[in-house]
């Protein structure tokens, strides 16, 4: 087994005091005698919920204090648009056609809603292939899908690089890249699936989950290569961050509303602190990085269908001197 100095090219510290160290730093407190380390912890905090309280979210962008909710259902069909400062969620323009479960992605005055359903008819809808842009203060429209039309599909990327990957219906494999203008489709996933979920940049992406199912793949700009698995089968589960350094939390495990939060460095993946209120979160509205996000809204019943809440949660990753623990 490697030690300590051969693994950070260092000893152990030995010290008086505790140390203001960066995380993953271990040192000996004499005066103590207890051995410390530097860690990094995660929780959710709740803050002031959204004006409309919906379900079945066309999706979210930007970061936790700038973020923007698109569409949803409300227990009907709607385009509303709202955009959080950090603290409080304020309406700004309707989207023109989508209703629900389409993709949004990009920043909270650059960003794109891709798929879904439209604004007309009853029930679920009529599933479309358009895209919608936004610039901070309305909507505008943007190029087709060339793959045609698409739902519960994973994004990621920006409004002007944008990655649309496989979705219903099923089994999808396409995946399709964006230049600002237009959609060309590009090298397949492995695993065709909807109700899946993305992060990440348009060269540099995971493929998340999916209906029932736990599969992650990576995306290097050239090709897919499946990845560590989540812990448990996540359909249309929230997520913040890249491809590196991911968050992934709620969703349906596989059909009913789930808290549960899970953290990727890269290689593998680390339950960590739960959501406070359940819900089948890709159902909402997620925003942020891996250590600062947000996620808004969801429906807390079975697959999202009922209990529309406009609770919002953030996300953050604090660090603290912890004393190591021998078992």
């Amino acid at each position: 087994m490697a030690t300590y100095k051969e693994i950070h090219g260092i000893k152990v510290q030995y010290r008086d005091s505790d140390a203001t160290a960066i995380e993953g730093d271990v040192w000996y407190n004499s005066s103590t005698g207890k051995l410390r380390m530097y860690a990094s912890l995660g929780s959710w905090a709740s803050s002031n919920a959204m004006n409309t309280a919906r379900g079945r979210a066309v999706g979210s962008a930007g970061i936790q204090t700038a973020g923007l909710a698109m569409g949803g259902n409300d227990g009907s069909k709607r385009g509303f648009t709202e955009t959080y400062d950090g603290s409080s969620w304020t309406e700004v323009a309707d989207m023109s056609a989508k209703g629900r479960n389409a993709t949004g992605f990009g920043t909270s005055t650059a960003a794109l809603a891709v798929g879904g359903y439209d604004l007309a008819g009853a029930g679920a809808g009529t599933a479309v292939d358009t895209t919608e842009e936004w610039n901070g203060t309305g909507w505008t429209a943007g190029g087709d899908l060339a793959s045609g039309v698409r739902t519960y599909q994973g994004g990621a990327g920006t409004q002007t690089a944008g990655l649309m990957i496989a979705g219903n219906p099923q089994p999808n494999t396409q995946v399709e890249s964006y230049d600002g203008s237009s959609w060309t489709e590009i090298a397949d996933v492995n695993t065709g699936r909807g109700s899946l979920s993305g992060i990440g940049i348009q060269t540099a992406a995971l493929a998340i989950g999916g209906q029932t199912n736990a599969i992650v793949e990576s995306w290097n700009g050239t090709a897919w290569t499946e990845v560590g698995d989540l812990s448990e089968s996540k359909n249309e589960a929230s997520t913040s961050g890249t491809s590196t350094a991911g968050l992934v939390y709620g969703g349906g495990a596989p059909d009913t509303a789930t808290v549960n939060t899970e953290s990727w460095d890269g290689t593998s993946w680390t339950e960590v602190a739960n959501l406070a209120t359940a819900r089948v979160a890709g159902y909402g509205s997620p925003a942020g990085t891996s250590s600062l996000a947000l996620m808004a809204g969801g429906g807390t019943g079975s697959q999202g269908e009922s209990g529309y809440t406009g609770i919002t949660e953030e996300w953050e990753v604090a660090a603290s001197v912890e004393t190591v623990a021998f078992d």
